[in-house]
């Protein structure tokens, strides 16, 4: 699995639990996501911006448990979940929690492996108007509506296999 977050901006609609992300300086809530090495949906957990990633690791690792009934042994992540808390509390999930870091001597855009993965299916959330924005009043629906869009997805992608094939 490959795990990141992604703060949307928020509406009127949205206002009363939407929390303000300094890093990103937006005012929203945090969509925090797992994904396959395919860029498949796992799961999903929305919270108010101002919520920390580290924080979130646990109950998103116990999804991820949860949806692949206990098959995911290893997350990649970025260097926003370093720490002991986020690899103990993916560790409690029987999950071993991988740092994804920057080279060194950075210079420009660097393409980090697997973590473009994750990256790559935020855009194609970003396909969805909808989603594009917090437009929802509860944080179940926002992610209900991200589960729609990306069972979507795959979908049409199943059927480009299928039309492929054949």
């Amino acid at each position: 699995a490959i795990i990141d977050s992604r703060t949307l901006r928020s509406t009127p609609e949205s206002g009363p639990r939407s929390g303000y992300d300094g890093a990103k300086r937006k005012n929203g809530s945090k969509l925090h996501m797992a994904v396959d090495t395919l860029g498949h949906l796992l799961a999903l957990h929305v919270t108010p911006a101002n919520r920390d990633d580290r924080t979130e690791v646990g109950p998103l690792a116990q999804a991820i448990q949860k949806a692949t009934d206990g098959g995911v042994e290893l997350a990649w992540a970025d260097q926003g979940y370093t720490g002991s808390k986020p690899a103990k509390a993916a560790e409690e999930q029987g999950i071993t929690l991988e740092i994804v870091r920057l080279p060194q001597a950075k210079r420009g855009f660097v393409l980090l492996p697997r973590r473009w993965i994750v990256e790559r299916s935020f855009a194609w959330a970003t396909r969805c108007r909808r989603l594009v924005k917090d437009y929802e009043r509860c944080a179940s629906t926002l992610a209900a509506m991200h589960t729609i869009a990306f069972a979507g997805f795959m979908l049409r992608n199943a059927a480009q296999l299928l039309s492929q094939s054949a």
